[in-house]
């Protein structure tokens, strides 16, 4: 099957890094069947994905017999593993392997992954014994490691396809055709839907099977549907648009430093289109579009100043380490810009990451049972996917054209004001949790137990923060990334999930440390009836309300990309 010259298969295709070209299938004519079957990877692998994460914890502290302090820190370190590899897998598609490629080899690990953690559900050697009475044994060292390397292989290859899947399903649309143009905007929120209706059937079917029949089983379902996904990804090859890679993006980032470093002495001139603009055709023949100069960081704009017509002839022969073009150093600027915006991500996502740890644990000490049936505590989070389609729908219907009737804005609101809005809610949601828990433990005391449906109302707020918040990410750090650097930058929503991870994971473990300093079990012993998890929850409700503020003011600040005009 042959995507580009009808000569070499697409994930074979060798390419010269410092060369830059672009493949020709990148001019293929559109072919919805290219997004449509991207869609449906995204959600098949959202399913496989979602059925190893979300119960994850669960399985630590019933079938390894991990501590609930502990479950919580690896859950927090491998989620945290997860959504960093994405970075590398960035790297790798930007500037050798190209997104096709990146997806292509990144699956055989996925797959790898998979396959050992079943399989270590079905194996008897590989579980701990069950437990006898209140005795459990815990996991050996070995039944440890056999999990550990599937779950990291899980996150190699879930790693590379998350950095490079939403890049190459954007690729499919041409900027430039107004219809397509909306199209892919609109293909941006179906993304961000099939992520999470994957979620919702693993959180709903698969958490179920795991729990009331076999995990075996459900770890199966899970591998099942990326051996489905995979096929379909292959078999949509010759009809995708590729972009081949134009080498390394750091190249022309670490030049416009040291240009202006080099040029530290050098004023840069009141009339800013004096700068140096480049050769439009070189920037045709790499496909990257020519920014216009924006005010702020002009100690930057001093790559850019023409002091003698030797750095126009180096410049233009590929020497770019005393001259770089506006271009160049808006790229930089944009990077720049962008950092105070995403490390605000960095503690969003952290305090999005307690539905996948000390949310589904509160919901294990609450009652399950609502009626006759009775509901996971992971199955919650498939709550969120039911309430993010009601508020994706309130806020398309309602919120969007009531703002684009004050704002004059087609879009409504910007993708700056959404983020806003997404961080915004976090706060009642960990609140509303924080409310929960405080009556949960006082009801214990009374000596009964709260019904697990009382978890819903701190679900439906966070899942209207992530309509809001998470499809703005997506589309923010796409549309404002360089050209060359796409992949790159849509990694930094995954990097910020990463770290938020870390962060949460290092919070944990110092409060579970610090709290039992004083004497007693702390916030988080292993019976959370004997803990205080609510405090733990007004903490980052505390930290969510700091990181809105925080966010206000570098957004209000914020100077969006702008695209020049050709010479």
């Amino acid at each position: 099957m042959d995507a580009e010259s009808g000569e070499t298969p697409l994930l074979f295709h060798q390419h010269n890094p410092n060369q830059v070209q672009v493949s020709s299938s990148s001019n293929k004519p559109f072919n919805w069947k290219a997004p449509a079957i991207i869609l449906a990877f995204e959600f098949l692998e959202s399913i496989a994905y979602a059925g190893i994460a979300l119960n994850l914890i669960v399985y630590l502290g019933t079938v390894l017999h991990g501590t609930t302090a502990s479950n919580a820190a690896t859950v927090d370190t491998w989620n945290g593993t997860t959504f960093l590899t994405p970075v590398l897998g960035a790297f790798l598609a930007d500037t050798y392997w190209g997104k096709y490629k990146t997806v292509g080899i990144s699956i055989i690990f996925y797959l790898t992954g998979m396959l050992i953690i079943t399989a270590s559900t079905i194996i008897p050697s590989l579980q701990p014994a069950v437990c006898e009475g209140t005795s459990c044994p815990p996991a050996t060292g070995f039944q440890y490691f056999v999990l550990f390397a599937a779950l990291y292989l899980i996150s190699v290859g879930t790693g590379g396809v998350k950095s490079a899947l939403l890049p190459l399903g954007a690729d499919q649309y041409d900027d430039s055709d107004v219809e397509q143009s909306k199209q892919k905007q609109a293909f941006f929120s179906w993304f961000f839907m099939a992520i999470n209706i994957g979620v919702f059937f693993s959180g709903t079917v698969v958490v179920w099977v795991q729990q009331n029949v076999a995990w075996s089983l459900g770890f199966a379902i899970s591998s099942v549907c990326l051996i489905v996904a995979t096929v379909a990804f292959l078999l949509g090859t010759p009809i995708y648009r590729v972009h081949l890679p134009t080498g390394s993006p750091l190249k022309s980032l670490v030049a416009v430093f040291v240009a202006s470093f080099k040029k530290r002495k050098v004023e840069v001139p009141a009339d800013t289109t004096i700068l140096f603009e480049g050769d439009d055709a070189n920037l045709t023949t790499a496909g990257q579009n020519k920014l216009a100069h924006t005010a702020g960081f002009r100690c930057l704009d001093k790559a850019a100043v023409v002091v003698g017509e030797q750095e126009i002839k180096d410049s233009n022969l590929g020497r770019p380490w005393l001259l770089c073009t506006v271009t160049q150093v808006e790229e930089v600027k944009i990077l720049v810009r962008m950092l105070p915006i995403w490390l605000t991500s960095v503690f969003y996502a952290a305090s999005m990451c307690q539905t996948a740890t000390t949310f589904i644990q509160q919901g294990m000490a609450m009652d399950t049972k609502i009626g006759s049936f009775s509901v996971p505590a992971a199955s919650m989070n498939s709550a969120s996917v039911i309430f993010m389609m009601i508020w994706v729908v309130f806020q398309d219907s309602i919120v969007i054209p009531i703002a684009r009737r004050y704002t004059g804005n087609v879009a409504g609101l910007t993708q700056l004001q959404r983020m806003g809005v997404g961080r915004f809610l976090a706060v009642p949601a960990l609140a509303a949790a924080a409310l929960v828990e405080m009556w949960r433990l006082r009801s214990v005391r009374d000596g009964h137990n709260l019904s697990i449906a009382w978890q819903v109302p701190q679900f439906m707020i966070i899942a209207c923060s992530d309509v809001f918040c998470g499809i703005a990410q997506l589309e923010f750090f796409y549309s404002e990334a360089p050209t060359s650097m796409r992949s790159l930058c849509s990694a930094f929503s995954f990097l910020a999930m990463s770290l938020g991870y870390y962060l949460n994971s290092m919070i944990i473990s110092a409060i579970a440390v610090l709290s039992k300093s004083k004497g007693g079990q702390g916030w988080l012993p292993a019976n959370l009836n004997d803990g205080h998890l609510d405090y733990y929850f007004w903490l980052w409700t505390g930290i969510g309300a700091v990181n809105f503020v925080v966010y206000t003011a570098f957004a209000k600040n914020y100077t969006v990309k702008k695209v020049g005009p050709r010479a």
